[in-house]
């Protein structure tokens, strides 16, 4: 008798009653057989939680106080599921009938995987991957993250260049599995960072202590992106560069990351300069301020650094300039990099 290990699909929501009525099905329909789906409310005003209810009658509820942001909205919601596996899932996601099974095998097939996700692509261009994931997360040395199939703003078609399952740095949140008692070890997600980067940080974190994150060729999924918060929004802005530095802090060396901070805020300015001379001023306050909160949030995530490194497991780890790379040598596309 196959033995199927208990999966948890939780979709946290926040008036994304859109969202579920066009993608809920698809979930619901998933062929994995010893399988939970749950909806993790962030005090929605709509009537998300009353649709779901009526028309998914099987899909268990969770309803939040307050919106908690993604980062602590999922770490409460998740304090009342248990399972063998957790799917982090947005609720803007179209997924195949089978899309669980390949990345549970996967999982299973090392105790020393934690976290992986599948294949994302586009769901308005079904051939291109998506921007938010791709084939799997890379960060370079200051900090950047890049994707198989998306650097920077070059994202590649799918023409099964990446159908392959490796070990990436950083798994997407918009599709994230992860093995229970690894998100119950590492404390789930840092609060602090309300949304933008928490994955990456987890993933991090996971590495530091030797443990490895993978990219599943065999499952994919179609993401929306930039459903509640778009592209061109300067909080978005706000929120990467400040959870960037923070997650920079908190998991390099404290000699190491003061180098590769003060690098960075060098870059960053670049990057302000740039925003000013194309008229997106209100994008340039927002570095401006994602700098000035991570001065002041320096004790709180001095505290929250990881001790013990002596396990890290840099794969996926670019030790050069992504940027140097794309902007300078025009190295756009992923194979092209020399890790």
């Amino acid at each position: 008798m196959i033995k199927y290990p208990k999966v948890s699909v939780i979709i946290l929501n926040w008036n994304g009653k859109l969202f579920l009525e066009q993608f809920m099905p698809s979930v619901y329909n998933s062929s994995y057989p010893n399988l939970e789906i749950v909806l993790g409310d962030n005090a929605s005003t709509d009537d998300s939680v009353s649709f779901i209810q009526e028309h998914f009658p099987t899909v268990k509820v969770i309803i939040n106080d307050r919106n908690y942001g993604f980062a602590e909205g999922y770490n409460r919601v998740l304090t009342h599921v248990e399972a063998d596996y957790l799917v982090l899932l947005n609720s803007d996601v179209e997924v195949s009938t089978s899309w669980i099974e390949p990345v549970i095998r996967l999982m299973e097939s090392d105790p020393n995987i934690a976290a992986a996700q599948p294949k994302l692509r586009s769901y308005y261009e079904k051939g291109m991957f998506e921007y938010a994931g791709a084939a799997g997360g890379f960060l370079d040395k200051y900090g950047y993250p890049f994707c198989r199939g998306r650097i920077f703003d070059t994202v590649e078609k799918d023409i099964g260049q990446y159908d392959f399952s490796s070990e990436i740095f950083w798994a997407s949140g918009a599709a994230l599995f992860i093995k229970k008692h690894y998100w119950d070890e590492m404390g789930g997600f840092d609060a602090g960072f309300f949304a933008h980067m928490e994955e990456i940080d987890l993933c991090w974190r996971l590495k530091n202590r030797g443990h490895k994150i993978m990219y599943c060729a065999e499952s994919v999924v179609y993401h929306v992106g930039a459903g509640t918060l778009s592209k061109d929004n300067p909080n978005k802005t706000y929120l990467n560069f400040r959870n960037n530095l923070a997650m920079l802090r908190k998991n390099l060396h404290p000699a190491l990351a003061l180098l590769i901070i003060i690098t960075r805020f060098w870059l960053d300015f670049f990057t302000l300069l740039h925003f000013l001379f194309n008229g997106k001023f209100a994008h340039a306050l927002s570095i401006s301020k994602a700098h000035v909160d991570f001065l002041l949030h320096i004790p709180r995530n001095s505290s929250k650094t990881e001790k013990d490194r002596t396990n890290f497991n840099s794969k996926g780890m670019l030790n050069t300039s992504i940027v140097w790379q794309y902007f300078v040598k025009k190295k756009k596309r992923f194979p092209e990099i020399k890790f």
